[in-house]
C-alpha cells in the first residue's frame, strides 16, 4: 500500500468516528470509552510487538518522554474532549470543525518540522479553513456552539502529537508507534478518571450489543488499524499534506449521520463540505504530482 493510499484508508475509518461517538452518548462516559479503546488498541498491537521483540524498544529511556507526549496529546486528551463535544453538537458539525486542525498543522509543520508549504497547498488549505468558518459562523448562537468550540480548541493537540511522531527515529516501525500511542495514553486517562471519581462525577456504562459495537470500532479500527495507516502516511509524506487529505472525511461523516437520522444536513453544512472537500482534493493532487 502506498503512503497516499494509506492516508485515504485512514480517511474512511475516521469518517465513522463522529457518528459512533454520538451513538456512545448515554451508553458510556467519554473518558471511559477512550480508556477501554486504548486498552483494546494495546491488545491489537501486542502480537506484532511480541513477535518482533519490540517491548524493550517500547520502553527505551530516550523514547519514553516522546511516547508519553504522543499518548497524552495524540489520544488521551483530544479524543476525550471530542467525545464530550458530541454531547452538544452534531456528528456533521464535529467532523467539519475537526478540520480546524489544519491551522495548527501548517504552523507546527513550518516552525518545528521545517516543511515549507507550496502555493497549491496553501490555496487548498485556505478552502478547508473557509469551510470551518462557515460552520462556526452559523452556530454561534445555538447550543451546538459549546461542542463546536471544544472541537476547535483541542485539535492542536493532535497535530502536536503527530509532529513529535515525525521526529522519532526513522528506524521505528509505525506499528510500534501505534502501540506506544495507545499504551502511553493510559497514564493520562487514569488521572482523568481518578479526578472525575474524586469529584463524584457520574459514570455511564450500559452493557449492550450497542456498547460492544462502539467499543470494537474504537479499539480495533480507530485506535488500531487507523493508527497503522496514519503513521505509515505521515512518516512518508509531509504531515500538513496528509492532514489536509484525510480531513475531507466530513463528507462521509455527514452522509452517514443523515442516513441514520442523527441530523438533517443544513445548507451551511453543505457549502462547508463542498469547500473543504475541494481543498483536500487540491492537496491530494499536489501529493500525486510529487510522485507519492
Amino acid at each position: 500500500m502506498s503512503a497516499l493510499a494509506a492516508a485515504w484508508v485512514c480517511w474512511a475509518i475516521v469518517g465513522f468516528s463522529p457518528v459512533v461517538g454520538k451513538w456512545a452518548v448515554g451508553v458510556i462516559s467519554p473518558a471511559l470509552l477512550v480508556f477501554l479503546g486504548t486498552l483494546s488498541g494495546v491488545l491489537y498491537f501486542a502480537p506484532w510487538v511480541t513477535q518482533h521483540r519490540q517491548w524493550k524498544q517500547l520502553f527505551a529511556p530516550n523514547l519514553l518522554g516522546k511516547f508519553l507526549f504522543i499518548g497524552t496529546f495524540g489520544t488521551a486528551l483530544p479524543f476525550t474532549i471530542s467525545l464530550v463535544a458530541l454531547h452538544y453538537t452534531t456528528p456533521g458539525n464535529a467532523a467539519i470543525l475537526q478540520q480546524s486542525e489544519l491551522f495548527y498543522s501548517l504552523l507546527i509543520a513550518f516552525f518545528f518540522l521545517r516543511e515549507i508549504p507550496t502555493k497549491s497547498q496553501l490555496a487548498g488549505s485556505a478552502l478547508i479553513v473557509a469551510g470551518v468558518w462557515i460552520i462556526l459562523a452559523h452556530g454561534y448562537d445555538t447550543a451546538h456552539w459549546t461542542g463546536d468550540l471544544l472541537i476547535v480548541g483541542s485539535t492542536w493537540m493532535l497535530q502536536a502529537g503527530s509532529a513529535v511522531a515525525k521526529r522519532l527515529p526513522k528506524n521505528l516501525d509505525y506499528r510500534l508507534i501505534g502501540m506506544a500511542r495507545n499504551l502511553f495514553a493510559v497514564p493520562a486517562l487514569l488521572i482523568i478518571l481518578i479526578v472525575l471519581y474524586l469529584r463524584q462525577e457520574p459514570f455511564t456504562f450500559v452493557f449492550s450489543p450497542r456498547l460492544l459495537g462502539i467499543w470494537g470500532y474504537t479499539g480495533i479500527l480507530k485506535y488500531g488499524l487507523a493508527m497503522v495507516v496514519w503513521y505509515k502516511a505521515i512518516r512518508a509524506l509531509d504531515l500538513s499534506k496528509v492532514t489536509a487529505i484525510y480531513l475531507s472525511y466530513p463528507v462521509l461523516s455527514l452522509l452517514i449521520s443523515a442516513a441514520v437520522g442523527m441530523e438533517v444536513p443544513s445548507w451551511q453544512q453543505g457549502i462547508g463540505l463542498v469547500v473543504t472537500v475541494a481543498g483536500a482534493y487540491w492537496i491530494s493532487l499536489t501529493v500525486q504530482k510529487e510522485g507519492h
